[in-house]
């Protein structure tokens, strides 16, 4: 296909080649042999948008692009058991439930969620009913632990999730990859999650 086009247009089309192929990627564990952009956002060739506003929410069936600049979410040098600790307390001071969300700085489908956590009325759901806790998976190798004991399988892909009520108990685990393609997805997916293990 791309050797009919003219010359010129070679770059546009193997961009756009480039960046179907990573609209369908997850962020997944990476093989060391694939090159970041394939694997990652980190270089990718593929077109970004700017963060929309907080106050906005994304048109119906209309998935959010991954941010140019991507936000520091999960800390590598966080204590998660601590934080949970911590969140837990929190929400039981407040009559909330905890999120634990394993990602990634790194993974454009966590900053995608991420965008949609802060979209109306998501933002508003969540601050209601929720405290929620980024914990750093690293490559797949980093907090491993934390995820195993609440049966969340980072291996299947991130953004991750798992809801604890007040006292520590698992209410929720993502095991079938339901958020790991944020990118495809729309806001409304998410509130929905929201709506139904809201405090």
């Amino acid at each position: 296909m791309l050797s009919r086009l003219r010359p010129h247009l070679l770059p546009a089309a193997a961009l756009l080649v480039i960046g179907t192929s990573l609209s369908i990627v997850g962020c997944k564990e990476r093989k060391p042999s694939q090159p970041e952009s394939v694997a990652g956002p980190k270089e990718s060739n593929q077109p970004v948008a700017a963060v929309p506003p907080a106050s906005t929410s994304a048109p119906a069936s209309t998935p959010a692009a991954i941010p140019a600049v991507k936000k520091h979410l999960y800390s590598e040098t966080a204590d998660p058991k601590a934080d949970i600790a911590a969140a837990l307390k929190q929400a039981a001071r407040e009559h909330k439930r905890v999120i634990l969300d394993f990602g990634g700085d790194w993974c454009g489908d966590c900053q995608v969620l991420d965008i949609y956590f802060h979209q109306s009325p998501n933002a508003e759901l969540l601050a209601k009913n929720f405290v929620i806790v980024h914990i750093d998976i690293g490559r797949m190798d980093h907090n491993v632990d934390i995820a195993e004991k609440y049966h969340v399988p980072i291996k299947k892909g991130v953004p991750a999730l798992a809801v604890l009520d007040a006292k520590g108990k698992l209410l929720y685990s993502q095991e079938n990859k339901e958020f790991e393609n944020m990118r495809n997805m729309v806001s409304e997916s998410v509130t929905e999650f929201l709506n139904k293990w809201k405090a």
